[in-house]
């Protein structure tokens, strides 16, 4: 196993929940899985976001009513979508969730797709030109960092105009909420490199393999110097999808069933996975670790996650102590 231990989280299934159609009575799923995380000594939990593209639970809200049922694990957002949302509002969220959760939140960001009609629709129903989506990004990741520590702070770019507005309260993480900005070696966007460099305070990576998320690292890295940023401090995270069955060929299938019910297309085909046995996805994990990785999140592409998330924690898990 890597020398290089990652620390390891779990995406709770505030998608999976909705997947069948089903309007579930409550969220108890969710927080029991979150709980069992933090008993079995993880580093964090993280959720999904999506208004009506892939509806689910509101994420903030989520992390919010998590921060109640835990104590320890950090609170995580993998990936929020902050374009969807007004700035200023969103900062007050986030501060609060901060709070209440002591200081525990985490913000992984990227700009989102419009790349079919559900998601161009999900645009147009929070009323934003998804062809500027990418500049608004940016300014609100900008405004909510100038915001976060209580206080006046003032902006004037294409999307908002704050002018000396004080938001409290003010994030109680002494060096702010971080926000980890979603960085793709597949998406070839030197854009993406620069922002993470020169606003992120690490990045989130998802379907790119071992070796490209390591250039990817480098990129950021020698960027960020560039801008006189301090890159021992950032963290690099990687987000994989599994599925834990022996029986390789069913646990391919489930996936496969669970990915086309969440997305409407296996849109990554082979970058997903791997999906098989405990050793499999293990050997995986760790070369993502030996690539750079400081946090690994596993989402359990399955109909039965807490079934292969006390798999993971009991036979995976302890391979990254």
């Amino acid at each position: 196993m890597s020398e290089n231990n990652p620390k390891l989280g779990v995406l709770l299934p505030t998608r999976g929940i909705l997947l069948r159609g089903e309007q579930p009575s409550n969220a108890d799923r969710v927080f029991r899985m979150a709980v069992r995380v933090e008993e079995a000594g993880l580093d964090s939990v993280w959720v999904g976001d999506s208004l009506v593209a892939k509806p689910r639970l509101e994420p903030l809200a989520t992390l919010g009513a998590l921060a109640a049922h835990t104590s320890r694990v950090r609170l995580g957002t993998a990936v929020l979508l902050p374009a969807l949302r007004h700035p200023v509002l969103m900062a007050q969220t986030m501060a609060t969730v901060d709070l209440i959760s002591g200081g525990r939140l985490i913000i992984g960001a990227g700009v989102g797709g419009a790349f079919n009609d559900e998601q161009r629709g999900e645009w147009d129903a929070a009323g934003v030109d998804p062809k500027r989506r990418a500049r608004r990004f940016e300014e609100i990741v900008e405004i909510a960092k100038g915001l976060g520590p209580g206080q006046p702070h003032s902006h004037e770019g294409r999307h908002f105009s704050l002018d000396s507005v004080t938001m409290l309260p003010a994030a109680t993480q002494s060096d702010g909420i971080p926000w980890l900005l979603a960085t793709h070696h597949r998406a070839r966007q030197q854009a993406q490199i620069d922002r993470a460099a020169r606003v992120g305070d690490g990045i989130i990576a998802i379907s790119d393999t071992p070796a490209e998320f390591a250039e990817v690292i480098a990129q950021v890295d020698a960027k960020a110097e560039e801008y006189g940023r301090d890159t021992t401090r950032r963290e690099n995270v990687f987000y994989l999808t599994v599925n834990l069955d022996e029986d390789e060929s069913a646990a391919k299938a489930d996936a496969e069933d669970w990915l086309m019910r969440y997305y409407g297309a296996n849109i990554w085909g082979t970058r997903w996975g791997p999906f098989g046995g405990v050793q499999q996805v293990a050997d995986r994990m760790a070369a993502y670790a030996e690539s750079g990785a400081d946090t690994l999140i596993v989402r359990l592409a399955t109909f039965d996650p807490e079934r292969q998330l006390d798999v993971f924690l009991d036979r995976i898990a302890p391979q990254f102590a």
